[in-house]
């Protein structure tokens, strides 16, 4: 009896315990879920506040021409003393038929740029400004300085559009601190996919290519960002038909 009573105890603890890990793998699903729609939803907000402060906001050319463009939501830690970093957010790009793609988590690491803002925490945009640019982001690694070109950006939704920004850089960088929005040198860093939240957002890994090709599906919960990227790329191209004069106005006065 007394040893029935042993295995008994044996397996309610095993049983115990074994449920305890299948719980804990539940909650640390569903924390992974949080933590990712939180980030999505901070740069859907980051992308709307630059943007909704005109004479400081990325130029209107700029958004009008955008092939990509990445936001890095506050989540940037530096490491005081060794110049690195490290933040997480997300990247969508125009595919073929004109519309933005599904959001692809992304990475970006290493480089000094921390110290320029006293090492404190920052939100970053990033605005990939042609195909070129866009080939080096869709191979779900590369090294800003390196494999690609990047140049802080202009600001300003009304900045002159006679500037060389385009022929200098296949990215364009920006970061905003404290409430000051400026083009920031990112030289240095490293953009990669990350996997493990792709995995987490699409339940199951896509590559870059996969996702920012549009051949992936958008989640509901990825809609803020993707709205607000719409809106501000729409807006650009609308505002910039605005300011150009009509084709027939200077023949109809000759």
């Amino acid at each position: 009896m007394k040893r029935i009573d042993s295995k008994l105890r044996r397996s309610l603890v095993v049983l115990g315990a074994g449920f305890l890990i299948l719980a804990s793998m539940a909650w640390a699903v569903d924390d992974k879920d949080s933590d990712v729609d939180k980030r999505i939803e901070a740069a859907a907000r980051v992308l709307n506040e630059v943007m909704g402060v005109p004479d400081k906001a990325i130029p209107d050319k700029v958004m009008q021409d955008a092939k990509c463009i990445a936001v890095v939501p506050s989540m940037v830690k530096i490491a005081v003393g060794f110049g690195g970093s490290h933040g997480k957010g997300f990247a969508t790009c125009r595919t073929p038929s004109g519309t933005w793609s599904a959001p692809a988590p992304i990475t970006i690491t290493g480089g000094s740029w921390g110290l320029q803002l006293g090492g404190q925490a920052i939100d970053l945009v990033m605005v990939v400004t042609n195909d070129q640019g866009m080939q080096h982001l869709l191979e779900s690694k590369f090294k800003l300085g390196a494999d690609a070109s990047a140049a802080a950006g202009p600001v300003g939704r009304d900045a002159a559009a006679d500037t060389d920004w385009k022929l200098r850089a296949e990215v364009l960088t920006y970061s905003r601190s404290r409430g000051i929005f400026a083009g920031i040198d990112l030289n240095g860093s490293a953009i990669t996919q990350d996997k493990d939240e792709t995995r987490v957002l699409y339940g199951r890994f896509a590559p870059f290519s996969e996702i920012l090709g549009g051949k992936v599906h958008s989640k509901e919960s990825t809609e803020p960002f993707l709205a607000a990227v719409r809106k501000y790329s729409s807006e650009a191209r609308e505002h910039g038909a605005m300011k150009r004069p009509p084709a027939s106005t200077e023949a109809s006065s000759r």
